[in-house]
């Protein structure tokens, strides 16, 4: 539903003959039009967690994809109308979705419809070649980071077409510029926890957008590299941050929570368009700001939980006791052998 309505929206925009009903209807798109938390939670519950970032990275791809698409098409059709009508009438094929896609077996669990969860799990598992036990089937039942990711991310996107250069070049560089990072940042929190590369990467994107606007202005290639680097880092922590907030919510409230947590970022993609008029202050005012935002969301990180070892909670309760040390198992000793542990 909300992928269609983002795609409706959008076309309807294109006819748009009126500056009040285009600014209605881009609100009406952001407010029931847009299908990425939804989506995101789904790819996040379907699969196990050992092979969920593997997943989530593949799924990603598409976002990058679909940003450096978007330059292209920019370019090819320069005419705004025209230009909305291309990005937003695949939208429209969202429909189809609905016979194609199954819905989340944790979801259905939580929610009392075994009987479908369990049909779920055994298309999964036909279709891996898998078998699953029977027995265990019968037994089924059961926000300073998102304010800080957009801004710093929309707004280095929104400021690179003023960068020295082509516009259209630049912005597609910073959409090509996410693919290695993708793989790079799935291959670092494989091997390392949630919490610290979080971190590291706020601090590294601070002091790259801080650094920025003081390169000389003789060295332009500098400058972009800066740039570049700095919107690296935002994508890193943007994407962590998604997957994160994911991990942390219970599967009964994760969708309404992390739309809500995704909404309340928002504050951040509201004000980022409004940074490029602050280059008449003084040209490198944006990267500063951008720079102090990602270093504040550092600091936010020192006072969550690392949660990567964890299994996706399912209930508000055990949502609590994640990143809490596990209590040790107790042994009895079998007294006739003392060698032997129950």
């Amino acid at each position: 539903m909300t992928g269609v309505l983002g795609g409706v929206f959008g076309v309807a925009r294109s006819f748009s003959h009126s500056y009040w009903l285009y600014i209605a209807l881009e609100f009406l798109e952001a407010f029931i039009g847009d299908c990425c938390s939804p989506a995101y939670i789904l790819i996040t519950e379907v699969v196990s967690t050992k092979q969920r970032l593997k997943f989530i990275l593949m799924c990603t791809i598409g976002y990058t994809f679909g940003g450096f698409a978007t330059s292209l098409a920019a370019w090819l059709v320069p005419y705004w109308r025209n230009l909305l009508q291309v990005l937003y009438t695949p939208a429209l094929l969202f429909f189809f979705y609905k016979y194609l896609l199954d819905e989340s077996p944790r979801w259905l669990l939580i929610k009392g419809h075994k009987d479908k969860a369990v049909e779920v799990l055994e298309k999964a598992a036909k279709k891996n070649n898998q078998k699953l036990d029977k027995h265990f089937l019968d037994k089924l039942s059961c926000e300073m980071w998102w304010t800080t990711s957009t801004f710093v991310n929309y707004g280095l996107t929104i400021n690179s077409v003023s960068l020295q250069g082509n516009k259209y070049v630049n912005f597609a560089l910073l959409s090509v510029v996410d693919l290695p990072g993708l793989f790079i940042i799935t291959y670092i929190l494989t091997y390392c926890k949630r919490k610290l590369p979080l971190m590291c990467c706020f601090f590294a994107a601070a002091v790259l957008c801080v650094s920025q606007p003081f390169v000389p202005l003789d060295l332009p290639w500098l400058s972009i590299v800066f740039f570049m680097a700095g919107k690296l880092m935002s994508s890193f922590y943007f994407n962590i941050t998604y997957l994160y907030t994911s991990e942390l919510l219970p599967t009964y409230t994760r969708n309404s929570m992390h739309a809500l947590c995704s909404s309340l970022g928002r504050i951040g993609s509201i004000i980022s368009p409004q940074t490029p008029l602050l280059i008449q202050y003084w040209f490198g005012l944006p990267s500063l700001i951008f720079g102090l935002a990602s270093l504040f969301g550092g600091f936010v990180t020192f006072f969550v939980p690392d949660i990567a070892d964890d299994s996706l909670p399912d209930t508000i309760s055990q949502a609590e006791e994640l990143g809490k040390p596990k209590p040790k198992k107790s042994l009895s000793i079998n007294c006739a052998n003392p060698d032997v542990t129950k």
